[in-house]
């Protein structure tokens, strides 16, 4: 689990604890995913390189700092595109991909439907995005596709990840950095984490 970094601000925590709750209703689940989101991303995105600026005041010049690399957002859908609105409010210039993915509720395993990336993935910064990492297959499946794409730099993003998941994972993917916050205890026989915090696509769309 060497790639996986918890973010434990205490913000970060505090809003976690709130999602989780089974009383929290589906407006208050969505506005509580993407004020969490927005705390992740200020957090991930620390390392990301910048250049000098000049800029005009209105009272001198001055030089500032930018962003120095395009960001590409890939969500899975469908879950993953209640996290989508709190990055780009965040980076708006970002370009977003999207791929679909569902769950075959007999075997577990993920079938992907859909896929649009943009292009020049080989020089971007991609953030995959997606609220839990339960087996780990849909991640494994969905990096796949960006590297099939010619993307290098990935970064998976997600709110709860199980053991089993983040094992899996990393065993294929070990240069894609995990970041989520919180590692649960584990999942059980229909492929969900415990605790956890139920569904998060039926919670965010009150399906």
């Amino acid at each position: 689990m060497s790639n996986l970094q918890i973010l434990d601000h205490p913000l970060i925590q505090n809003k976690l604890t709130h999602l989780r709750d089974i009383s929290t209703n589906n407006h208050n689940f969505r506005l509580l995913l993407e004020e969490l989101t927005s705390l992740m991303v200020y957090e991930i995105t620390r390392s990301y390189p910048v250049r000098e600026v000049t800029v005009r005041t209105p009272l001198e010049e001055t030089t500032g700092k930018v962003l120095n690399v395009p960001v590409v957002l890939v969500p899975i859908l469908r879950a993953g595109t209640g996290m989508l609105g709190a990055v780009l409010n965040l980076l708006p210039t970002a370009k977003v991909g999207h791929i679909g993915l569902y769950r075959d509720p007999q075997d577990l395993q993920p079938v992907q439907y859909y896929s649009k990336l943009p292009p020049q993935l080989s020089h971007a910064q991609i953030i995959l995005v997606d609220p839990m990492l339960a087996t780990g297959r849909s991640a494994i499946v969905a990096v796949d596709v960006i590297k099939r794409n010619s993307g290098r730099n990935i970064q998976f993003l997600c709110l709860v990840a199980s053991p089993e998941g983040v094992e899996a994972f990393s065993r294929v993917h070990p240069d894609v950095p995990i970041y989520s916050a919180a590692l649960d205890r584990q999942i059980d026989d229909h492929g969900y984490i415990l605790p956890g915090l139920g569904d998060a696509g039926d919670r965010v769309f009150g399906t």
